[in-house]
């Protein structure tokens, strides 16, 4: 069984590009964190990746900025102490549920580079709780990018078990592009970590986290804060639509709360029989590059 792990390599034809050969369980995860405490948000992770393994999950998705909250003034004022990485020991019950359930993970945390630029970023696990990836929000907003937090460079696409699987932060689903260059990287899932209010979740959950995966043919998931954190309160509702944008499951506003879905190839390869966005002559769309990485 394949493992997680990024990929620069993307199928000739995006429209009909390698399928996986069996079923993918994902789950979209969410619960209240402590505002800039890494080590308990870690904890409460491992719990997460617990309580989405025994519904079968391969692969858990949780929010923005997920480990400390959405705290940017305090994050930015304390980054050597407040941003994570691959080595951080605070990590480790994370990392250890991964490995003891076999299931991997995406979470929010922000993140500093070696010439201290700071960074909204997904980090990703695989099943051994091994950090595979970590993909920098592309698209801050004018209010992150005050704060001092600068949008990323590239996209990023993982793989678990043959599934393609596209990242974005929160706004980056707000501009059809981000998830059309994951589709034309062969992607067949797109995941997104967020801090949507309740007022507009109408719109994300309404049509336009619908409209990705019908866009674009995809599985789209979302994991959202269900509590307050920062300036916002987090409204929930984390859930998953199919390739043609139906809605799969909901979390509602359960804390915890988990929506878990079974992902499905035959799913894909239908709804790109039916709806050939990704082949049509006429289109085009703007590739940003990919992050590049071995495998895990």
């Amino acid at each position: 069984m394949d493992d997680l792990h990024t990929t620069p390599e993307a199928p000739e034809s995006p429209g009909a590009p390698e399928m996986p050969d069996a079923p993918l369980t994902l789950a979209a995860g969410q619960a209240a964190c402590v505002p800039l405490d890494l080590a308990a948000n870690a904890v409460t992770a491992a719990d997460l990746v617990r309580r989405a393994a025994d519904r079968g999950a391969d692969l858990l998705l949780l929010p923005e900025l997920f480990l400390t909250g959405y705290e940017l003034p305090g994050i930015a004022a304390d980054p050597a102490r407040h941003t994570t990485g691959a080595d951080d020991p605070r990590l480790d019950p994370l990392r250890e549920a991964c490995a003891t359930h076999r299931t991997a993970l995406v979470v929010g945390a922000p993140t500093r580079t070696d010439e201290g630029a700071l960074h909204i970023s997904a980090l990703a696990f695989d099943r051994d709780g091994k950090l595979a990836a970590t993909y920098d929000k592309q698209h801050a907003t004018a209010g992150e990018r005050a704060a001092g937090f600068a949008p990323g460079a590239s996209g990023c696409t993982l793989v678990l078990d043959g599934w393609r699987l596209g990242l974005s932060v929160c706004w980056d689903s707000s501009f059809p592009e981000h998830a059309r260059a994951a589709a034309l990287d062969g992607c067949h899932v797109y995941l997104n970590g967020s801090m949507f209010s309740a007022g507009f979740l109408a719109k994300s959950n309404g049509f336009l986290l619908p409209a990705r995966a019908l866009d674009n043919t995809v599985y789209v998931a979302l994991s959202n804060h269900s509590a307050p954190s920062g300036p916002y309160a987090g409204g929930g509702h984390s859930a998953i639509w199919g390739p043609l944008g139906e809605l799969l499951d909901d979390a509602g506003e359960a804390d915890p709360g988990l929506a878990v879905a079974v992902l499905d190839p035959a799913a894909v390869r239908a709804a790109r029989e039916e709806e050939p966005v990704l082949v049509d002559p006429s289109l085009t769309a703007p590739v940003r590059p990919r992050i590049v990485s071995g495998a895990l």
